[in-house]
């Protein structure tokens, strides 16, 4: 797929990568060489954000999961609940990539003329 400027910010938005205001792809996970990578080596989009996902999945690191402070207690999600859901996404955006009409590798239909041999 050739990607352009539009594939590339509706990649982000599927990705859940956005641009922080003032800032540029730099301060994202996948810089716009990155996104266009993807969508060079994809059939469609969503293959695109399949992958896109999976990487993301591979990106994740441990963190605290709870503090507190005081009688302030902090609970943030646990890296298997992150990992859970990039990779649910992931297999989302595949069922949605197979769908896409000539994703799954196949040509659709041919059409070819079988001429039978002449018998004496």
């Amino acid at each position: 797929m050739t990607p352009t400027q539009q594939l590339r910010e509706k990649l982000r938005k599927l990705l859940n990568e956005i641009i922080p205001e003032g800032k540029s792809d730099a301060d994202t996970r996948f810089t716009d060489s990155e996104l266009d990578e993807l969508l060079a080596e994809s059939t469609n989009i969503y293959a695109a954000a399949s992958t896109g996902w999976t990487m993301k999945a591979g990106l994740l690191q441990g963190q605290i999961e709870s503090y507190s402070a005081g009688q302030e207690k902090y609970d943030m999600t646990s890296l298997k609940d992150q990992l859970s859901h990039s990779l649910s996404m992931a297999e989302q955006y595949a069922r949605m990539a197979e769908k896409v009409p000539g994703a799954s590798g196949s040509i659709g239909s041919i059409i070819f003329k079988v001429t039978p041999p002449e018998v004496l």
